[in-house]
């Protein structure tokens, strides 16, 4: 035993004999510097030393964080929140008879609710959220019948709300969000007379939504968003003429949107349903509610005609996307003259319904401050109304999978802030404008599937954030700009597909260097592919079958080390391969050599096409023999995704997805035999395994659908990684989604393995001392550098230049994978959150609940910078933790925190 371990005992045991000797003094301030020091005892992390001043130097009423009575020098708060503590709250805490308040937010915090703390009737304020504290609410907490504020969420406590909760008469705040909570809603909670704000999002409740609610007569704000909630909505709760803020999503809510709504609350500021399974009409009376400022209805069943906004002054989000209203017919959409009082309107989507007509030109006085316009999928026709020119900070723009038709008024050069341009899947032709390069802010176009003509204009070179360029399915003509093709900010698509593009490939390709994909097939292209394309190493896709490309395959190609998917079929290229099986050479009529398989003709025997024949041979088998199986797989998996990528996730996991038995894996893992385990999660476990038909080593993550969010971690995941690709992403192989030999829902994901395990067992090894040494030399200043690097990477990736822009939520040590050659690959999506939906057109069908993750209360929508911060902050903690190079960190991630 260390001597700083024999201290402690000793400091303990001597804490317990005091306690002890002074149980009958409890009423001197002796019980409560025990009490305190008892606490001190059960911290086991204090990185800010906030407990140092915890000693007999000073009085303990000038100890950090405690404050005094005057009268009796009793303590009566405490408050150490967001100091980063780790450990458990001690019972002892329960001796402090004269305290008022506890402030333990924002820690570290775990274990149990200490029992005792319902001892402590003179109890105000309770604030223990933010923290990891697991069990049950203690039912004695009724005891502190003084409580005003209990805020417990941000945790992972289980069982059931107490229903005693309903006798603290005084309680005006109640916030349990964001827990494992089950059971039902209490009805006893309609008890508490004096309460104002119920906040109980994020949990597993289930049952209807009590109706004793309604006697809350001074409730301002209910919040019971993401649980399991069913019925209808209660009659009582238009009983609230208090109540502003109304957020039942992601429930399983039935019935009809009453139709008093907008007669009874009158005073109403957010309400939000979005994700239930209501029904009807959307009720007229809404435009009674004169203070609304959020309309959140989307994804759910309402129909019919959309009424007048014309009171909604104060609108900011209106979001009634995926449903089935209007008719399909003229008249549809003429609600959104109404809205030209909503003069603070920012968000305005409508896309996935039945509108049908024209766009009004009436949209034209809409706000001027609306920053996105999304009417996409629905059955509108005519042209594209010039008055949308007229809004002058709009950033997003999307209109695609209508009948829209006619040219692209010049009016909409007026959009200077536009990031997003979406009109895909229409009827629009002309040219494209040459005007669009002045909009020096565009990040995404997306034209594929008109009917544009003529040039691509070189102008768009002049947009240096255009990440995303989709010209493909158009009748496109004349050479690829020079200036376009070698813009460096490409980073995600480049699709020049299916039009008739004639000349050369440029080599200024080479400077998309960071590109993902380049598709340039079905097009007029001629001569020889530039060497320079060797320099595009990010790329995971290049496509460039159906053009009349010549001459051999270049050296340079060895450079793609990423490439995942090589289509070249379909052209006149000359040059050998290896692979038989992993190769297409169709329509490739100059080949010679290679494998007998091929049955090419022998390649001429000069000594110079030798050499050159026998480099093609060293670099491109090597290439095409490793990728072979890749190959396959990456084809079957994108034919999968363009077949796939209109249907709901449901269908896209289960049915469609290449996907392993439940028995395979049984196998793999040997029975998911403990010896295989390499982690544990908090939504399932990892295993080793390896797959029977080729010997491939996989991690395998087994749901624990049990776990309240697993189901949804499951989905949120496949979602998110059908959708990106990265060298530095951990690489999902394929899934398995059945039942298991009990006939037990079953779900798993499996992964590329990963040699080098994760990050946190390099900086926190559990070992001897000596393999902890071996670990931080292995894990050197330059390695450390290069996995910060890594994540950077990862990181702008998913924030800027992804199609759609991605925050993990979770990024820690433990999500951070490490291949055998020290790689950093980012695993691990289930809590990520698509910032703009599931794609940049569906926007905003996530955004409520993003609105609410992390802090629970009331924020106004849109405010998404957060979320960037908490990938940032997160990535911060642990690289400069074990660097101390804060400078570093912040020349590295520059690119990642601009502009957030």
């Amino acid at each position: 035993m260390s001597f700083a371990e024999f201290q402690s005992s000793h400091l303990l045991l001597g804490i317990a004999l005091a306690l002890c000797f002074n149980q009958v003094s409890s009423t001197t301030n002796e019980t409560d510097i025990l009490a305190l020091l008892t606490f001190k005892a059960g911290i086991t992390r204090d990185p800010f030393g906030v407990l140092d001043s915890w000693n007999n130097s000073i009085g303990f009423c000038q100890w950090y964080g405690v404050t005094c009575g005057r009268r009796h020098r009793r303590v009566t708060v405490l408050d150490l929140s967001s100091q980063g503590l780790s450990g458990s709250i001690s019972p002892y805490i329960g001796n402090l008879s004269f305290l008022r308040q506890i402030w333990l937010h924002n820690n570290s915090l775990d274990h149990e609710i200490p029992a005792q703390v319902g001892q402590l009737h003179r109890l105000r304020y309770l604030q223990l959220d933010n923290n990891s504290l697991v069990g049950e609410i203690p039912k004695n907490i009724s005891g502190c019948l003084d409580l005003v504020s209990l805020l417990l969420q941000g945790n992972q406590l289980t069982g059931e709300i107490p229903g005693e909760l309903g006798s603290l008469s005084k309680l005006r705040e109640l916030a349990l969000s964001v827990n494992n909570l089950i059971g039902s809603v209490p009805s006893s909670i309609g008890n508490l007379s004096s309460l104002e704000i119920l906040f109980l999002a994020g949990n597993n409740l289930g049952g209807s939504i009590p109706q004793a609610l309604g006697h809350l007569t001074n409730l301002q704000g209910i919040n019971l968003e993401r649980n399991r909630l069913s019925g209808t909505i209660p009659s009582s709760l238009l009983n609230l003429s208090s109540l502003a803020t109304l957020i039942i999503g992601g429930n399983r809510i039935v019935g009809t949107l009453p139709a008093s709504i907008g007669l009874k609350l009158l005073v109403l500021e957010y309400l939000s349903v979005y994700e239930n399974q209501l029904e009807g009409p959307i009720p007229s009376s809404i435009s009674n509610c004169t203070k609304l400022e959020v309309l959140q209805l989307s994804s759910n069943k309402f129909s019919g005609k959309v009424p007048s906004f014309e009171n909604l002054r104060k609108l900011h989000w209106l979001v009634i996307f995926d449903n089935k209203l209007g008719s399909g017919k003229p008249g549809d959409l003429s609600f959104l003259c109404s809205l030209t009082n909503s003069t603070e309107l920012w968000e305005l989507t409508i896309q996935m319904n039945e509108f049908g007509g024209v766009l009004p030109k009436c949209i034209g006085n809409l706000s001027a401050a609306l920053t996105l316009f999304s009417v996409r999928e629905n059955q509108i026709s005519g042209e594209i109304p010039k008055e949308i020119g007229n809004f002058v900070n709009l950033e997003i723009l999307s209109m695609s999978i209508n009948p829209l038709s006619g040219v692209i008024p010049s009016d909409l050069g007026n959009l200077r802030n536009l990031a997003g341009l979406l009109l895909s899947d229409n009827n629009l032709g002309g040219t494209i404008p040459s005007f669009w390069g002045n909009l020096t802010k565009l990040i995404t176009i997306d034209l594929n599937g008109n009917n544009f003509h003529g040039q691509i204009p070189s102008h768009l070179s002049n947009c240096r954030s255009l990440d995303l360029l989709d010209l493909s399915r158009n009748n496109l003509s004349g050479a690829i700009p020079p200036e376009l093709i070698g813009l460096s900010s490409l980073a995600i698509i480049l699709d020049l597909s299916r039009n008739h593009l004639t000349g050369v490939l440029p080599t200024e390709v080479g400077n998309l260097r960071t590109l993902t994909a380049l598709d340039i097939s079905d097009n007029l292209l001629v001569g020889e592919i530039p060497g320079s394309l060797g320099d595009c190493i990010g790329l995971t896709s290049l496509r460039m079958a159906g053009n009349f490309f010549h001459g051999s395959i270049p050296q340079s190609i060895r450079s793609l080390g990423g490439i995942e998917e090589l289509d070249i079929s379909r052209n006149n290229l000359s040059g050998v391969f290896k692979n038989a099986t992993g190769t297409s050479i169709i329509g490739n009529n100059e080949l010679c050599g290679g494998l007998p398989e091929f049955h090419l003709p022998n390649c001429i025997s000069k000594s110079s096409k030798r050499r050159t024949i026998n480099i093609v041979i060293l670099s491109v088998s090597v290439v095409f023999g490793v990728l072979g199986i890749a190959l396959i797989l990456a084809f079957i998996y994108l034919c999968w995704l363009k077949k796939k990528v209109n249907e709901p996730i449901s269908s896209s996991m289960d049915d469609s997805r290449p996907s392993v038995s439940y028995r395979t894996l049984l196998n793999a893992t040997n029975g998911f035999a403990s010896t295989n385990l390499i982690g544990v999660g908090s939504f399932g476990s990892v295993y080793r395994g390896i797959l029977e038909d080729n010997g491939t080593v996989v991690a395998v993550k087994v749901l624990d659908l049990v776990r309240h969010g697993a189901l949804k971690s499951f989905m949120v995941e496949c979602e998110a990684l059908r959708n990106i690709k990265h060298r530095n992403l951990l690489k999902i192989l394929t899934i398995c989604s059945g039942s298991d030999y009990q006939g037990n829902d079953f779900k798993a994901l499996v992964y590329q393995f990963m040699d080098n395990g994760s990050l946190e067992r390099w900086l926190h090894p559990n070992a001897t001392l000596s393999h902890h040494n071996e670990l931080l030399e292995k894990l050197n200043f330059i390695r450390r550098i290069n996995i910060a690097i890594d994540i950077a990477y990862v990181l702008d990736y998913l924030h800027h230049q992804c199609h759609i822009p991605i925050v993990h939520c979770d990024l820690k040590p433990s999500n951070i994978l490490l291949d055998a050659e020290m790689v950093a690959h980012v695993g691990d999506f289930g809590l990520a959150k698509f910032l703009l939906g599931s794609s940049l057109d569906t926007v905003a069908n996530q955004m409520s609940s993003l609105g609410l993750r992390g802090t629970i209360g009331y924020a106004p929508p849109g405010n998404l910078s957060t979320f960037y911060y908490n990938d940032m902050s997160s990535t911060f903690f642990w690289m400069i933790s074990t660097t101390n190079l804060i400078c570093t960190m912040i020349k590295m991630c520059d690119r990642i925190c601009h502009g957030i």
